[in-house]
């Protein structure tokens, strides 16, 4: 009997030794294997398990996407490397379309085999957070942060919009958007010290640049006229993001962005024309007389 006690302590013991270990090579394992495949395309959709909510085909165009503009070398390097479970998360540096950033790269390990389950190039480092009592948490760049709050607006009002449009019609959905009187009070009020005309052009640079987290020219403004240059995440978000392009078509995203500034425009009175360079877009206002 003391002797099987011994040989469980010593199975004990070598178990605690060398699990982690095993982990490790498993781990770095599942990293050599994912990127060769997706580097030699060999990797499917198969093997794609998403957290819920989120399609194996949404998550595979990520990958596609990532693969046709990858620096291969990048991706032969150790990224740090977190167990949760039976999740394993990689977090590695990669330059992709010439941006370099940050991504998380996350699979499932189930029955001797793993499968992807999700990409995200923001990842809040709340695990670094001190002990309690704590009043300051890890934070992520502005530019991220301006990013989420983009992406929570967008998000719901492609699933409100999807929503009134099957219920109501599409003119009703795009006539729910139209807040431009609201608008209008809030330059008015916020920007009281200038005429009104001129409190919307100016509330719309500063809520777009330090709101809304967009880059802003003003390029001109007099009585009559005023061009803005605007960079608009909204625009971005819809390229960038297959979960709006498989819900919205592009003609009706676009529509819906036109919709809402023609509406706010007129309220301040002004007659709105927008031109469009990618991702980029100019507003040509004219004063109505």
């Amino acid at each position: 009997m003391r002797g099987l006690t011994l040989c469980s302590s010593v199975i004990f013991l070598v178990l605690c030794l060398f699990c982690p270990a095993t982990h490790a090579q498993e781990e770095n394992e599942i990293w050599r294997q994912f990127v060769a495949q997706l580097k030699n395309g060999q990797f499917s959709p198969d093997q794609i398990r998403p957290y819920e909510g989120i399609s194996r085909s949404m998550m595979f165009g990520f990958l596609s996407r990532m693969r046709q503009a990858a620096t291969w070398s990048e991706w032969g390097t150790s990224p740090e490397t977190h167990r949760v479970g039976n999740q394993v998360h990689y977090l590695i540096p990669l330059t992709i379309d010439g941006a370099r950033g940050t991504y998380c790269f996350t699979f499932l390990t189930e029955g001797g085999r793993w499968y992807f389950r999700h990409l995200e190039s923001i990842t809040v480092r709340l695990d670094k957070t001190g002990p309690p009592p704590v009043s300051t948490f890890p934070d992520v760049s502005e530019a991220q942060k301006a990013w989420m709050r983009e992406e929570n607006l967008v998000s719901e009002q492609v699933r409100l919009f999807t929503m009134l449009a099957k219920e109501k019609g599409r003119e009703f959905a795009f006539d729910w958007f139209k807040d431009g009187g609201g608008y209008l009070t809030q330059a008015r009020t916020w920007v009281p010290f200038v005429p009104a005309s001129r409190a919307f052009i100016l509330y719309l640079c500063w809520e777009q640049a330090n709101l809304r987290g967009n880059h802003v020219t003003l390029e001109k403004l007099d009585d009559l006229e005023a061009t803005i240059t605007l960079e608009p995440n909204f625009l971005k978000f819809y390229s960038q993001t297959l979960q709006v392009r498989t819900r919205m078509s592009a003609e009706d995203y676009r529509r819906l962005f036109e919709t809402i500034w023609q509406d706010r425009a007129e309220k301040a009175g002004w007659k709105l024309q927008i031109t469009y360079k990618g991702n980029t877009c100019v507003f040509h206002l004219t004063r109505v007389q």
